[in-house]
């Protein structure tokens, strides 16, 4: 009997290489279909298309019916905000007129909850603000998602513009004085797909450094730059990235603060979250 591979096993072999190699690269990169549909890709991550808002969801629906598949469609990145609203759950914190006691007493801002909140991706709402990090990146475990690292944030911001001036209306949010609703601003994208990532909230990302006490310089880019003169004691700190509605120029993809501990609340701090 001969040894050796027989030549229907050598097509099929050559036939499984040329399918397995076309599919192993079919979605890379940037192919949406690779992301769950509240996400873009960038490289090969998946980042929220838009600013997070975080949301109490009850057991029940107002119809007496179980929540789970509420929960479910937040998890999958499928949920909208009729979905949300039929379902009976409510935004906390949204940054317009957030204060920190906003957040129930069950998510505290030192992250150890008792009763869950959920971040969403979702466009046309106010972005929740007034949240420590620790709040962000639980909201964001909740959603089965995670804050993005620094460099990851920043390839995603990738051809978000950098502000001069703005109209008010499509540019991004940095001179408005008040946040806007996620996704409104219709120049304010990334090469990505990725909104408002310069202007409207300071978003924090999951990187931890020593805090930051004083600020420097990008030199050719108007972008804040507060990452300089670190601590020796005290608590570290987070990035936040992009800049507020209230930065005018200083607001950017390039713009950093890490002067703030991670129990830091305020109205311009909200975040987005990644997979």
């Amino acid at each position: 009997m001969k040894q050796g591979i027989h030549k229907n096993e050598i097509r099929m072999l050559v036939g499984a290489a040329l399918f397995f190699s076309s599919t192993a690269w079919a979605g890379w990169p940037g192919d949406p279909a690779k992301c769950k549909p509240d996400a873009v890709k960038a490289g090969s991550v998946c980042i929220d298309k838009y600013e997070a808002s975080v949301w109490q969801v009850p057991a029940t629906n107002p119809n007496g019916k179980s929540n789970a598949g509420l929960i479910k469609k937040i998890q999958n990145g499928t949920v909208k905000l009729a979905d949300l609203t039929a379902g009976g759950a409510t935004q906390v914190s949204p940054a317009a007129g957030c204060i920190p006691a906003n957040f129930p007493t069950t998510f505290p801002a030192n992250g150890q909850w008792t009763a869950p909140l959920y971040a969403a991706s979702i466009p046309g709402v106010q972005p929740t603000g007034c949240i420590s990090w620790f709040q962000a990146q639980q909201a964001c475990g909740n959603a089965r998602k995670r804050l993005p690292t620094n460099a990851e944030w920043q390839l995603a911001a990738a051809g978000t513009p950098d502000p001069g001036s703005d109209n008010g209306i499509t540019d991004c949010n940095s001179a408005a004085f008040t946040p806007v609703n996620t996704g409104s601003r219709s120049n304010c994208v990334s090469n990505w797909g990725a909104f408002d990532m310069v202007g409207n909230m300071w978003e924090w990302v999951a990187d931890w450094v020593p805090r930051s006490t004083a600020c420097g310089s990008w030199g050719a880019s108007t972008d804040t730059q507060c990452l300089a003169g670190a601590a020796t004691t005290g608590e570290p700190a987070a990035f936040v990235r992009g800049g507020s509605f209230v930065d005018g120029t200083d607001a950017g993809p390039l713009a950093v603060q890490a002067g703030f501990n991670l129990f830091f609340q305020t109205s311009s701090f909200g975040f987005r979250c990644a997979r």
